[in-house]
């Protein structure tokens, strides 16, 4: 398989504390990769890292092959598109919302609408491009931000706690969503919810204290972890 991104050696810290410690990452293209640890275990800051928002302590980031560095990084950075835990929908209509970034990238307008029709055909809302997007309910809203990251066409998609908060029916529908991207876009998606990562993921990588544990298939780590850590990570114990 080729590497689509790859973290080499990555630590990062904050004012001295050390969120990710000598992460060794490599993401393939098309796969859907879960990176499962408890709140506090570093995954956003990986996933911010893997945006190409933050710059890592030390160590490397190497994307389709070439060193991330500031010569490079503003190219690559619109081929990556991060879904954030919180994220915020304009008080205005839901077209709108999805069209925002696509009127940012200077798309024309017969070209936009096609594409915000599409998105929201790919998230189950079609027809719901005139109603208000913060009247929506939570399930929907969360659609509607996917739609919005999804019409952007990234090659790298990273979904952080993607279906936090949803009830089963939304969050089986986000799945479905993500699952159908599977071998077209690459897909990281950082949970906590260790049977999501089980039913969407091709590999699941454990993040325990910032360091990446094990890489391997749902079944291998859920079923065969490697070590105890894993073991009590997959019973739930670290929850």
């Amino acid at each position: 398989m080729t590497t689509h991104i790859k973290l080499k050696g990555v630590a990062r810290e904050y004012e001295g504390m050390k969120a990710l410690r000598g992460i060794n990452l490599a993401v393939n293209k098309g796969e859907i990769l879960t990176i499962i640890g408890h709140n506090g275990s570093g995954k956003t800051t990986m996933l911010r890292l893997m945006a190409l928002l933050d710059d890592p302590t030390n160590g490397e980031i190497v994307y389709n092959g070439e060193k991330i560095n500031k010569t490079n990084a503003a190219k690559y950075r619109k081929e990556v598109t991060m879904v954030f835990q919180k994220q915020v929908l304009f008080n205005t209509t839901v077209y709108e919302n999805i069209a925002y970034g696509l009127k940012l990238r200077g798309e024309r307008k017969p070209n936009i609408l096609k594409m915000v029709e599409s998105a929201l055909d790919s998230v189950y809302l079609k027809n719901f491009g005139p109603r208000c997007a913060r009247k929506l309910s939570g399930g929907e809203q969360q659609r509607v931000i996917l739609a919005r990251a999804l019409t952007l066409k990234p090659e790298l998609l990273l979904l952080d706690e993607p279906t936090s908060n949803l009830d089963p029916t939304n969050a089986k529908i986000v799945e479905n969503i993500i699952e159908k991207l599977r071998g077209k876009t690459t897909a990281v998606v950082a949970t906590h919810n260790i049977f999501q990562a089980k039913r969407i993921s091709d590999r699941v990588g454990c993040l325990l204290n910032g360091k990446i544990i094990d890489v391997d298939t749902p079944k291998n780590i859920f079923t065969k972890p490697k070590n105890e850590e894993i073991r009590r990570f997959a019973r739930g114990e670290f929850f």
